[in-house]
């Protein structure tokens, strides 16, 4: 379980594959917040759950199945490339931000940024039915970040984020027709799931 409030950013050291295609491996510098971090733990990689199967100096390596690659976007990353990073949640601890699962529901594209006074709107086209759940002032989860949605049109929605946000995710230095990992609000998901067929 995470809360979708980044911790930092993480370093991608290598991305490998295997002849299959089937399986990929993830090594992560993760500095300071690979402390106290062990084989078998969980850490939140761009909004997806994995699991770390080496250590070694402050990098953690993590195995990625194909569902993982095929539903995010982190079968497009490259050694080098910056990925949001959230330990998971400790019991007691503060809930900052929602209840975020790390089970990706899909993709979206960044169609739009605008650029305000005082916050940058951006405008992200989903994956088919992802908008389904989804309502404006509700929560949403874009790469592993918390974030209330403003407007949802359609198959398309807008989150506001502050020059904060921006500066310590990798938010930042997202441009338009970028990929971003969605998670769409687990109560939402449960509402949705039980509503009758003909709504």
């Amino acid at each position: 379980m995470f809360t979708g409030i980044v911790e930092g950013m993480g370093k991608v050291r290598s991305v490998s594959r295997s002849k299959s295609g089937a399986d990929t491996a993830l090594r992560v510098r993760l500095g300071r917040l690979g402390r106290g971090l062990r084989r078998g733990d969980s850490v939140c990689i761009n909004g997806a759950c994995l699991t770390v199967t080496k250590r070694s100096k402050g990098d953690a390596e993590f195995e990625m199945v194909a569902e993982t690659t095929r539903r995010t976007n982190l079968s497009e990353v490259k050694a080098g490339d910056k990925v949001n990073i959230e330990r998971s949640m400790k019991v007691g601890g503060r809930l900052e931000g929602h209840f975020v699962l790390g089970h990706v529901d899909g993709t979206g594209i960044i169609e739009e940024i605008q650029e305000l006074s005082s916050e940058t709107k951006i405008w992200i086209k989903l994956d088919r039915g992802l908008a389904k759940s989804l309502v404006s002032k509700g929560s949403i989860a874009v790469d592993g970040v918390s974030l209330t949605l403003v407007d949802v049109e359609g198959d398309r929605v807008s989150v506001s984020l502050i020059p904060h946000t921006l500066s310590v995710t990798t938010l930042g230095v997202r441009r338009k027709g970028d990929t971003v990992n969605i998670e769409t609000d687990i109560l939402g998901k449960y509402v949705t799931s039980n509503l009758p067929k003909w709504w």
